[in-house]
């Protein structure tokens, strides 16, 4: 491990965000993971030397300022988005040795993305959306396989409506279903129930927390104290770097922190 490396695992270590050295037991493992944009006087950091490791079966929420570098570690994390440096893990597979080819192959099959924006095809019905990952993989559809997943969310019997047939929370719970149907090693959502209301968010947020329960990965980002308090783990970036880590959250602590956080010197 190279300096760079053991300075980011030392900071973090020291806020408790490493978990055991035991590969086979991490969903994600982040090293030294640093994004920029931009060349010299220009050049911005989103992220500076993250390294941390997400146990798979765990519900992480990922918290920070606006343009602390939440999102960039999202896009970077699920392979939107190719770091400056650093290596990213996912299911033991490097994604920053892959070609653009086989990381679009990863995503497809191996990686979930619930947005803020439903993202659902007008035109095709709730089952033909679940659906639509399948295709887009070359696989044939098994009309069973799509059901179940939509019974998961409880919407089977609106298999054949269309996204204009759908409340808001039923359309997000169609896309948790696209999102589950290949059954990816880690789900990850950007602002899930950012355009929900508080009722309906908690449903959604709720049906996440039992995925996990059942032994699903998520990582998600989100500006909400109280979507963020049905996670496992927060965790809290500042200018790019994790600033420290909350387990068992409230959404009271949470909202401290980001308090502390946003007053503290970085």
């Amino acid at each position: 491990m190279n300096d760079m490396t053991n300075t980011a695992a030392h900071d973090n270590a020291r806020d408790g965000i490493l978990t055991k050295d035991v590969t086979k037991d991490v969903a994600v493992r982040l090293r030294s993971l640093t994004r920029s944009y931009g060349k010299g006087a220009a050049a911005v950091t989103a992220l500076d030397r993250v390294t941390l490791d997400i146990p798979k079966g765990t519900f992480t929420a990922v918290m920070g300022p606006s343009g602390s570098g939440k999102s960039t570690l999202l896009q970077c994390t699920a392979g939107l988005d190719r770091p400056t440096s650093g290596t990213v893990l996912l299911g033991g597979r490097d994604l920053t040795s892959l070609s653009e080819n086989k990381l679009t192959l990863l995503r497809r099959e191996r990686v979930g993305f619930v947005f803020q924006a439903f993202n659902l095809l007008p035109s095709l019905t709730a089952e033909q959306n679940v659906a639509l990952p399948l295709r887009l993989a070359g696989r044939r559809p098994k009309r069973g396989a799509v059901l179940d997943v939509l019974e998961r969310v409880g919407l089977r019997d609106r298999a054949g409506h269309r996204p204009s047939e759908l409340s808001g929370g039923q359309q997000q719970r169609v896309a948790l279903a696209r999102a589950l149907v290949t059954r990816p090693d880690v789900l990850f959502g950007d602002e899930p129930t950012g355009a929900l209301d508080s009722r309906t968010g908690q449903e959604v947020l709720a049906l996440l927390r039992g995925m996990v329960d059942g032994g699903q990965t998520v990582i998600m980002v989100t500006h909400d104290p109280m979507a963020a308090s049905y996670a496992d783990r927060v965790l809290f970036l500042a200018d790019g770097r994790v600033r420290g880590a909350l387990d068992s959250p409230t959404a009271d602590r949470i909202a401290e922190r980001m308090t502390a956080l946003a007053v503290a010197p970085c």
